[in-house]
């Protein structure tokens, strides 16, 4: 235990997990799904969290109900956590603890990626506690600690059935005998080496020992995969039915669902345990419902008898009432008339007596009023009797038909109370077997055996099984280190670790974040990034195996042709080579054009200068020996025609071809335009190495793009077998089962790998074994006057042209463009510029939009040719076109109607550069991608300062502050006195020499050339 109370190695795990969590809040996250709002406004400000409302124009769906982290669009600061919820008005409430300010004007969020490191370092907290699942004497075994019991099983037959006719190898059979008795064991399985079997095996033996089992790996697809395998050697058991066997979390694969769904997901088999008390429940809730129907009838029977009881005794109450105010009245009527009788009597008040008459007069009148309202309320009250009687007698006739009915409907229902007492009786009943329902979701886990799961489930789930007995990680060498010790330290009694060290490893960000120090990235290197293999000290830091017991490794592989495998043991295994157990035969149809195992085709010769600022990225010549391969397997039949219907599963393009590429950029260019040109059916041919692992195909096209740019790109940056590079190429290469196919630019690849790279190690292998083909065989170089005669068909092909044929091939396309014309060219000479105005001028009179996108003036190296260039911009203006200057740019293409692309290292209106060749490529998609990828290049680099005189010549912007302060020194880039300074490295400077007829200034210490005779592009590749 640590002073913290944590076992060793808890607090390296938290240290490192916490880097991966800011690293992932630093990252760019660039590729990532991100949603922009816009127009914040502060809502609320409380306990230093702040709750903001934004409009969004376009919201993700993967973005709901997830953790997410903001920052202010364009910033490069880290990201901040927050909560985003979207309203019904397409608003935006956010939530972050993070100061956007008052009104922030545009916000980005994405999701949080670093979730699973958190969940995963509230697991580590815990361990060592007493609620705690972790053991950590059993998880110690994966770095190296405590003294395992290795073994043998005598007699493997015992728990694997069929233990002597299966077709199993000896280092097979090894593995399984070994992991049925043992602690602990390490298995290495190189690709195709049927470690998905022998682990399959080791399962099955192990539930046949009566043993519990939590099967990890770190995908989806990994984990269904072998869930499979597990239950084809189970489905005989019994119990299997009720989920002996189970999957925690969504089935992906589809025959995994279709074969076993019903007896290895939880809610499908507990749907089917608990189909008899639905019925039940149904039944009983049906008889409920009559229950209840029949106490209404009862009650409306009980209602309608109360109603004319009711209206009875109102009609009686109204015919007293009636009587009585008869009687009022006519009694008043009677005192009235007499009271009229008296008045007449008395007369008008005359005479000596009028004073007595008046008051006498006054006095009837009163008592006559009286009487007169006496009787006006009482004929009312006879009125009311009347209605009320009326009422009563309706209410009575309407009851009285009613009660006809409702005594109707209750013959032969039992009496009220014996239906009440059913009705109570009955949800009892309905309750029981709802919570006997609910108990059944628990009897079905406990009934669960073996479970397999993610990795990542695993860490965020409390409990997966009730006890665990045996855990096995496979693919462990895609799972980081921290998540392999916590899911080891589940199983009570042993631990199988299997995958392959020098395939992918996981994923993590901590080990190469720049803003963290160089001791903070080394202790990712070595909590985060290292796999259990390395981490138990069964690798070297060489990347080299040596004996162990612990460890039993499959050196017999079943899925690649001979001299594939060749390829691969000369890349990833070169201290234990694979063996091949399968035939030489390729199982497709007979092709030429890969007529051979391997085959490697070279570029060197049709080099095409990518632009961009990371050109070694994507690579058009490749992306066009991509394309006529895939046309000639479609001719040779290989692959299906885009007019083929029913194709049926095993012969479709994406079940024999497998295009990987180790950059996104040019996955992207070749996903749209093989998509454009042989239809949406083959998009799924191309992907990057992580999305091919796991997978395999009878022909696997890598393109290894690079062919430009100061270096081939990370990549290729990595030596030894522990190396990325290493492991990403072992994937790769690995991928073929029958054909593999290498695009490569040789010599660029020979001029920039390492000595001792994997990478170089595979160009060395291929060109002596493969058969080598050249660029110029699959692509053709045409002349000028074929682009009349040819189909269409042969026009969208890809096509090189030599420097003499350019401008007239160029010049055909220029006359039938009919929208646009769009032409990149970053120097301009005088008689190319003549040429040009005048084939462009009829076109932009026709109505075509003409843009030529060039240098400004001021980038010029003198004043004349300051002056010269204006003169020339002028020129094409004249002509119509539309003029844009585009600071430093290098780019050379041609885009005519947003559909052909002209692309190469010419120059078009200029003389100078290299001018070998250009490459014609009919591609919307392409020539969109180039287009959005010189206007991000164009906003990315920062704009060159106005010329100067060579003696008033300053540093360039990109200069560090220290050269500018001292004026006298010489660096990489500074034109004084007519030289411009380079950066040669020794092994260099005859190519420098013989290239620009470069000169050593001894005084110096530097390189130079002659800046009226040689641009910086020209030299670009010895300058910053």
């Amino acid at each position: 235990m640590t002073e913290t109370g944590h076992p060793y190695p808890v607090e390296e795990f938290l240290t490192a997990v916490r880097a991966e969590i800011l690293a992932e809040h630093r990252s760019d996250a660039d590729g990532a799904v991100k949603v922009a709002l816009s127009k914040g406004r502060l809502l609320a400000h409380s306990g230093g969290t702040r709750e903001y409302l934004f409009e969004c124009r376009t919201w993700q769906d993967s973005l709901d109900g997830v953790p997410v982290l903001a920052r202010p669009s364009r910033s490069r600061k880290a990201w901040e956590p927050a909560e985003a919820s979207r309203a019904p008005d397409g608003t935006v409430r956010l939530v972050t603890r993070a100061d956007l300010g008052t009104a922030p004007a545009n916000v980005q969020i994405r999701k949080d990626d670093a979730a699973g490191w958190a969940a995963l370092a509230e697991c580590l907290e815990t361990a060592g506690g007493q609620d705690s699942p972790v053991d950590p004497g059993h998880a110690g075994w994966l770095v190296g600690r405590g003294n395992p019991r290795t073994g043998r099983a005598e007699n493997p037959g015992r728990w694997v059935a069929n233990w002597a006719g299966l077709q199993l190898n000896p280092r097979q059979r090894d593995a399984v005998a070994q992991a049925l008795a043992s602690d602990v064991l390490f298995l290495w399985g190189p690709p195709g080496t049927g470690k998905t079997d022998v682990v399959g095996h080791i399962v099955e033996g192990s539930f046949r020992q009566g043993l519990r089992v939590l099967f990890l790996a770190p995908t989806n697809v990994a984990v269904d995969q072998a869930l499979e395998r597990m239950c084809s050697l189970l489905e005989h058991e019994e119990g299997f039915a009720e989920g002996i066997v189970q999957r925690a979390g969504n089935i992906v694969l589809p025959s995994l669902h279709s074969r076993y769904g019903d007896q290895v997901d939880p809610a499908r088999i507990a749907a089917l345990l608990v189909e008899s008390i639905d019925r039940q429940i149904g039944t009983a809730t049906d008889q409920l419902k009559g229950a209840r129907a029949a106490i209404a009838l009862h009650d409306r029977v009980r209602d309608l008898e109360s109603d004319l009881a009711t209206a009875t005794a109102e009609i009686a109450e109204a015919g007293r009432d009636h009587a009585a105010a008869a009687r009022t009245v006519a009694t008043a009527d009677t005192l009235a008339v007499q009271l009229r009788s008296k008045m007449e009597k008395v007369g008008p008040p005359t005479g000596f007596r009028a004073e007595r008459r008046a008051a006498k007069l006054s006095d009837l009148w009163t008592a006559l009023a009286t009487e007169e309202d006496r009787a006006a309320q009482a004929r009312e009250a006879v009125a009311r009797a009347v209605r009320r009687h009326t009422a009563g007698e309706k209410q009575v006739a309407e009851a009285r038909r009613d009660l006809s009915g409702a005594y109707a409907a209750v013959v032969g229902i039992p009496p009220r109370q014996t239906v009440v007492e059913s009705a109570v009786a009955l949800q009892k009943l309905v309750d029981e077997l709802g919570q006997k329902r609910k108990r059944i979701q628990d009897e079905v886990r406990s009934h669960c055996r073996v479970l397999g799961a993610t990795v990542a489930k695993a860490v965020q789930s409390r409990k997966l099984l009730d006890e665990i007995d045996v855990v096995v990680i496979d693919e462990a060498g895609m799972v980081n280190l921290p998540s392999a010790w916590f899911a080891a330290g589940l199983a009570r009694k042993r631990v199988i670790v299997a995958g392959d060290f020098r395939q992918l490893p996981a994923v993590t960000k901590g080990d190469s974040d720049r803003d963290a120090s160089e001791e903070e990235r080394a202790h990712s290197r070595e909590w985060t990034a290292r796999d259990a293999f390395h981490a138990a000290g069964l690798v070297d830091p060489s990347g080299r195996v040596g004996q162990d017991p612990r460890l039993v490794a499959l050196d017999t592989q079943y899925r690649m042709r001979e001299p594939i495998c060749a390829v691969v043991n000369e890349v990833a295994y070169p201290d234990a080579p694979l063996r091949t157990g399968r035939g030489e035969t390729s199982r497709l149809p007979f092709a030429p054009l890969i007529d051979s195992p391997v085959i490697l085709i070279d570029t060197s010769g049709r080099r095409i200068v990518g632009g961009g600022r990371k050109p070694h990225m994507t690579n058009a010549v490749h992306a066009a020996v991509i394309h006529e391969l895939v046309r000639g397997l479609q001719f040779e039949g290989v692959l299906p025609g885009r007019k083929w219907q029913e194709v049926p599963e095993g012969e479709r393009a994406t079940d024999r071809l497998a295009v990987i590429s180790p950059y996104r950029e040019q996955v992207k260019a070749l996903k749209s335009s093989l998509a454009h040109r042989f239809g949406e059916d083959y998009d799924g041919l191309v992907d990057t190495v992580h999305r091919f692992q796991g997978s395999q195909r009878p022909v696997v096209l890598l393109d290894t793009v690079a062919g430009a740019g100061k270096d081939p790109g990370f990549f290729y940056s990595g030596t030894g077998l522990s190396s990325q590079t290493c492991r990403l190429l072992n994937v790769a290469l690995s991928r073929a089962q029958d054909h593999l196919v290498v695009v490569a630019d040789v010599a660029f690849l020979r001029k920039h790998l390492a000595p001792h790279s994997e990478a170089l190690a595979m160009i060395d292998h291929l060109e002596a074994h493969a058969q080598t083909i050249s660029a110029d065989q699959l692509i053709p170089i045409r002349d000028a006057d074929q682009l009349a005669v040819l189909s269409e068909e042969e026009l969208a092909r890809p096509a090189f042209f030599e420097h003499s044929e350019v401008l007239s091939a160029v010049e055909w396309d220029v006359e039938r463009a009919r929208r646009s014309i769009e032409l990149y060219s970053a120097f301009m000479d005088a008689p190319p510029v003549r040429r040009w105005a005048r084939m462009l001028g009829p076109r932009t009179a026709a109505g075509i939009q003409v843009t030529v996108f060039t240098r400004p003036p001021e980038e010029q190296q003198e004043p004349s040719r300051v002056a010269r260039h204006r003169e020339l911009v002028q020129q094409l203006e004249a002509a119509g076109c539309r003029v844009e200057f585009r600071d430093r740019m290098h780019e050379k293409v041609l885009i005519l109607d947003g559909s052909v692309l002209w692309h190469g290292s010419k120059n078009l209106l200029a003389n100078i550069g290299p001018t070998d060749l250009m490459m014609r490529y009919t591609d919307p998609a392409s020539c969109d991608r180039v287009r959005r990828l010189m206007e991000r290049t164009r906003m990315e680099r920062p704009a060159r300062g106005p010329w100067r005189p060579a003696e008033q010549t300053a540093p360039a912007p990109e200069v560090s502050a220290q050269r500018a302060e001292e004026p006298d020194k010489v660096y990489p880039g500074l034109i004084r006195n007519g030289r411009l300074y380079l950066k040669v490295p020794y092994a260099q400077k005859d190519e420098a020499k013989r290239l620009l007829r470069a000169q050593w200034d001894k005084e110096a210490e530097h390189w130079w050339v002659d800046a009226a005779k040689v641009t910086k592009e020209q030299a670009a590749r010895w300058l910053p």
